[in-house]
């Protein structure tokens, strides 16, 4: 599945297209993937997708995330978020990333990896095609999720499967967790010791096919 580096954007925080536009993206959260939303506030953040109930997420760096794709790790929906890329994984996953990464030896070493699980949110990424458009200064779907995605993500019950490549809606059992945490603590130490050696790196996704 080739991915290309989107082009660079506004600084965060720039708001999503107001109106219309913002009532489209709710709809689509909330009506076609039945994704539990935070419905913004005039002047407030842009829309927010709560975490720990459909899924919970794995963040760290987009230059080590783009390092986990280019290894063709079994994952769910993937999105970016400027120099953060988030990938998406079962609900739950958050709490069982400590131990997870203890029972893998990556326990006390400084990652960049964290989980947002329940009571946490994201930016909402705009939808893709043509009707989501992309304003500057929003996140984006890498890969992007479908309906019913959420029985395809990582998850610690899923040990060995995996056979549809974490493409939502592909043949085979959800990916293993344990596997695409390895990947991402692997990838994670990779970019921090490359960026003490060339700290202009710093961040910097690859494109990658």
């Amino acid at each position: 599945m080739a991915l290309t580096v989107p082009p660079p954007r506004a600084p965060l925080g720039a708001p999503y297209r107001s109106g219309a536009a913002q009532a489209a993206l709710v709809h689509w959260y909330a009506h076609v993937l039945g994704w539990p939303v935070a419905e913004p506030v005039p002047g407030g953040p842009p829309v927010q997708l709560l975490t720990g109930v459909r899924f919970d997420v794995l963040e760290l760096p987009a230059d080590a995330g783009y390092a986990v794709l280019r290894r063709g790790v079994p994952t769910g929906p993937v999105a970016l978020m400027g120099r953060r890329m988030r990938l998406l994984v079962a609900a739950g996953s958050a709490d069982e990333l400590p131990g997870l990464l203890e029972w893998l030896e990556w326990g006390g070493v400084a990652l960049d990896l964290t989980a947002l699980g329940a009571g946490g949110r994201i930016t909402a990424p705009e939808p893709p095609g043509p009707a989501g458009g992309d304003p500057a200064g929003a996140a984006v779907w890498l890969r992007p999720p479908e309906p019913g995605c959420e029985a395809l993500l990582p998850s610690l019950a899923a040990v060995g499967g995996g056979t549809g490549r974490g493409v939502p809606g592909a043949a085979g059992a959800a990916p293993d967790l344990a596997r695409l945490a390895g990947a991402a603590a692997t990838e994670c130490h990779r970019a921090r010791l490359a960026r003490a050696g060339n700290p202009a790196r710093a961040g910097q996704p690859l494109a990658f096919s």
